[in-house]
């Protein structure tokens, strides 16, 4: 399940003439709210930020529905992955 086009051209657009550029506005975490919450009307049970720059503007106490932010899971996944590599060595 995706944003719609009207949604995904907002989201594209933001990213990279606010996000990317650190401007965050309330307007932006508004309208990526109602997304959110489209998805979520629609059955959507989570949402995954893809982006880097998203997680900055909108955190888990924003929304009720549960947020996957796939920066912290890679970096954590590389942590995890590092300490029992080097753990295996030992």
């Amino acid at each position: 399940m995706i944003p719609n086009e009207t949604e995904r051209d907002f989201i594209h657009t933001s990213i990279f003439t606010e996000l990317g550029r650190g401007i965050f506005t309330q307007e932006a975490k508004n309208r990526y709210l109602q997304i959110m919450k489209n998805l979520s009307r629609q059955g959507a049970e989570g949402i995954i930020f893809a982006c880097t720059e998203i997680p900055l503007l909108i955190q888990q106490n924003d929304c009720k529905t549960p947020i996957f932010d796939t920066t912290f899971i890679h970096a954590t996944a590389v942590v995890d992955f590092a300490l029992v590599t080097k753990n295996s060595k030992i």
